[in-house]
């Protein structure tokens, strides 16, 4: 079977490629254990902002900010501060491993204060510290917000994504480096998805280059590799030949279910045994009108505004439909339409059918 896409009743289906299983490289599919990034968080202050920074009174931004104009060598209170052109944020990072002092890297800025936007702000230099309190680099520069936002005086608005966050692309210098021991005995290669059958897989493939009894399958998340041989105190060269070995990942029977985007995805492993289903919907109509009540010419009553609703409840009709069974995707693409649910209907169907062990995948609602 390829891979393509099928819609299913107002939900675009995304059909994952059946057998033969395709091969990835182990770079894609495993982790040297000991080289792994490190989290990075700080609280700085954005400056430049249109009026949409932090409410003036609030000391949470007045107060750093304050700290800050001191060590700049200009004193003044926080309670002076009446600014609404500044926001405290956090400020968090990545840190790559290996990664040199100098090193520039991407910060991720949120404001953590009463900022309605942070377009257009400017971060001030801020200090980026790991679990261990200390600092590793120093972020400053120009947020790129990816939105907007923009009110009326009458109290239109207009928004589109998200405002109150941003990105700094590579505005962050690193300062202080990791230090990371290369191996000298073993390789662990950590596997992003543990699975039984793709370690497995690993062994073979990474045995079949360099020898029987290369590696060592510790458990499903995990291959042990030898540094042995012609490969003694080569772990960066044997590291780059492993990476370009290929193995096929095992990827368990999913149902993955995005409502929003009305996506679903169907992996290359799903079934679907015969079974009868029967649904029928219920339909709420809720109407609301305010007619106006006035008095006669001469009467002295108010004008009035009375609050009407009717509310309707119609239930469909139930029906029951009879699904053959479905080893394809495109089987169960097929199955499905013959229903006739709305979009709506798709996620207790597929749960309902996942219950009664009609279908044999986990499902997952995004």
């Amino acid at each position: 079977m390829r891979a393509g896409a099928q819609t299913i009743l107002g939900f675009t289906m995304l059909i994952a490629g059946a057998s033969p299983a395709h091969a990835a490289r182990l770079k894609d599919l495993v982790d040297v254990e000991g080289f792994r990034s490190n989290a990075l968080v700080g609280v700085g202050i954005v400056v430049g902002l249109r009026g949409t920074g932090d409410d003036a009174g609030s000391f949470l931004a007045r107060r750093p900010l304050s700290t800050l104009l001191k060590n700049l060598g200009s004193a003044v209170e926080a309670q002076d501060i009446k600014a609404r052109n500044v926001a405290i944020v956090t400020v968090t990072a990545e840190l790559p491993p290996f990664a040199r002092a100098g090193t520039a890297i991407d910060v991720t800025v949120a404001s953590i204060g009463t900022a309605k936007s942070l377009e257009g702000g400017t971060l001030i230099a801020t200090a980026l510290k790991g679990l261990d309190r200390q600092t590793y680099a120093i972020a400053q520069g120009t947020l790129v917000v990816g939105g907007y936002d923009v009110a009326s005086l009458s109290g239109s608005v207009d928004r589109k994504n998200h405002v109150t966050a941003g990105r700094v692309p590579q505005g962050a210098t690193v300062e202080r480096e990791v230090q990371n021991t290369m191996p000298e005995d073993v390789l662990l290669l950590t596997l992003h998805e543990p699975d039984f059958t793709t370690a497995a897989r690993i062994k073979a493939a990474v045995d079949t280059k360099l020898g029987e009894g290369s590696a060592e399958v510790k458990d499903p998340g995990a291959v042990s590799v030898k540094i042995a041989g012609d490969w003694t105190g080569k772990a960066v060269e044997l590291i780059a030949t492993l990476e370009a070995l290929e193995a096929s990942p095992d990827a368990p029977a999913r149902v993955v279910i995005d409502e929003k985007s009305g996506t679903i995805v169907v992996g290359a492993n799903v079934t679907l045994a015969p079974v009868a289903i029967a649904y029928g919907g219920i339909h709420i109509k809720v109407q609301e009108r305010f007619p106006v009540s006035q008095p006669s010419s001469f009467g002295r009553g108010r004008t009035v505004v009375t609050p009407d609703s009717n509310i309707a409840v119609e239930e469909g009709a139930g029906k029951a439909q009879a699904m053959p069974a479905a080893t394809t995707v495109a089987d169960i693409a097929a199955a499905l339409n013959t229903l006739g649910v709305k979009p709506r209907d798709l996620v207790p169907i597929f749960q309902a059918l996942k219950a009664a062990g009609a279908l044999t995948a986990e499902i997952k609602v995004l």
